[in-house]
């Protein structure tokens, strides 16, 4: 699952608040942690903020769950020296976003890549958003990546297209495995091969999420499709006013954590809080 990064009123990184995260995904059986990606607001984040929330959640799961860390940019150079500066020993692999702005080509966003397979210590997880980057990684350049290196070892794909989805999972090395960016395309991604989700709702719900994701892999469709059907409303509702503004409000509504985010992003408007708190108390 994807965290967010809880803040303090004074917009301090809240520890304390991020530990409970934590302690809620593993407890509600979690597989794998993101940390330092989209929803975790990384862009404000300062280098050393940065640091310290990979260290700081890499002892508190002390190998209890692998964590993904979350390292991305449209400046391949600044990717590489991030991977090369920060420290990651005790990481279990890194996902890295398709250059966003910049527009690369399909042979841009291959080379990107390619530098960074070349100087990761980790594997190396794709993540395709082109609704945020502005370019979509196509299923060719994709699966060229997978063949070319094996520290490429999986995609996050968020762009929707099933189509180009079905490419990927239909061409694709065994070895390569294809996770779903969206918790609302979770169940049918599974359904034809996808291996799981890196979500925004677990935040909120996680043995919801859990559950679903392991019912689906077990090939108990049925289930996981009444219980996909319960959590859409608040699949929507988390997304309503931004992501990870609906994410923090349900959180701040079952008392976890502030409802604070750093500008340029706002906390969300009452109605999506209280359809948010709603959601959260029926689950």
């Amino acid at each position: 699952m994807a965290l967010i990064t809880p803040f303090k009123a004074n917009l301090s990184v809240d520890f304390e608040g991020l530990a409970k995260i934590v302690d809620n995904q593993i407890n509600n059986k979690m597989d794998y942690l993101v940390i330092l990606g989209t929803t975790a607001e990384t862009a404000t984040l300062s280098s050393v903020e940065k640091q310290q929330i990979v260290d700081f959640v890499c002892n508190h799961v002390n190998g209890r769950l692998p964590v993904v860390v979350g390292i991305g940019s449209n400046n391949t150079q600044a990717v590489l020296e991030s991977i090369q500066s920060m420290d990651l020993s005790r990481a279990d692999a890194i996902l890295s976003v398709v250059p966003y702005y910049s527009k690369p080509t399909q042979e841009g966003i291959y080379q990107h890549y390619m530098a960074i397979a070349n100087v990761s210590p980790l594997p190396v997880i794709l993540y395709n958003v082109p609704g945020r980057t502005g370019v979509s990684m196509s299923a060719e350049t994709t699966v060229r990546l997978a063949y070319a290196s094996e520290k490429i070892i999986a995609t996050k794909e968020a762009s929707g297209n099933f189509a180009e989805i079905t490419k990927i999972l239909r061409d694709k090395p065994a070895r390569f495995t294809v996770i779903s960016g969206d918790d609302s395309l979770l169940l049918p991604m599974i359904a034809i091969g996808g291996e799981g989700v890196i979500s925004v709702a677990a935040n909120a719900v996680p043995k919801a999420i859990a559950d679903l994701t392991h019912l689906a892999l077990e090939g108990n469709f049925e289930k996981a499709a009444q219980l996909h059907l319960q959590l859409q409303t608040i699949f929507d509702a988390l997304f309503i006013d931004g992501n990870p503004a609906g994410a923090k409000a349900a959180l701040n509504s079952a008392g976890i954590i502030e409802n604070i985010l750093r500008l340029p992003l706002v906390p969300v408007n009452p109605s999506t809080y209280k359809i948010l708190a709603d959601e959260m108390f029926r689950f």
